[in-house]
């Protein structure tokens, strides 16, 4: 059995530490050895468990070690994946158990899937895809490093690029397109195809000047 090294202290790291435990006592899947933060104080006067074991910044992959990214903003997550990968870290997926996957479900590396978290048929999520307790409709494509934070919902046959941020309570209409690097502000509906790059915020979703 491997260890397993949370990517960040923070909030986030603290609930993906909750979900591996959960993992745990569903099927034992790994030892939980701690964090790697560079921020070494990230767990001061809060309660947890576990600790903070070394910097991101210093730490070397070992062959027993998996790694799970408790990281949101998606530029963050692609350059830190770059500097772990490039010490040959291997990352796991978390896969919350209450969470729904199909046998067609398709997914790539580094994806955490929050609980009560849906993935639907002939959906496909690149690596290192966040999706925190939402659900993403069948025939869906989601590409790298792209964050769906909590209670979002993505339709059926919707397309969206690398490195997009949903924020909480995005509803994306069928068949829409979000192109790279977008941003879709918190309770956004979207109802129109999202330029790259482009923020969009509101009901309906209209873009922000950047």
């Amino acid at each position: 059995m491997k260890k397993i090294i949370i990517i960040g202290a923070g909030g986030y790291g603290r609930e993906l530490l909750q979900w591996v435990k959960d993992i745990n006592e569903y099927k034992p899947t790994w030892i939980i050895a701690g964090f790697i933060d560079d921020d070494l104080d990230s767990l001061e006067g809060i309660d947890c468990d576990y600790p903070i074991i070394g910097r991101l910044s210093d730490w070397e992959p070992k062959e027993d070690e998996e790694f799970a990214l408790a990281i949101g903003n998606p530029k963050t997550k692609e350059k830190i994946v770059k500097i772990m990968k490039d010490k040959n870290a291997v990352f796991a997926n978390v896969i919350h158990p209450t969470a729904t996957l199909t046998k067609f479900s398709k997914y790539g590396e580094g994806l955490v899937m929050f609980p009560q978290s849906k993935l639907s048929v002939n959906s496909q999520v690149g690596d290192f895809v966040t999706i925190l307790s939402s659900g993403i409709g069948h025939d869906v494509q989601i590409g790298d490093y792209t964050t769906i934070s909590g209670l979002c919902s993505v339709l059926r046959n919707v397309r969206i690029g690398k490195r997009v941020f949903l924020a909480s309570n995005v509803a994306v209409a069928q068949d829409i397109v979000v192109e790279d690097d977008a941003y879709l502000g918190i309770g956004s509906v979207v109802i129109k195809n999202v330029p790259a790059g482009a923020k969009v915020f509101g009901n309906p979703a209209r873009v922000m000047p950047i």
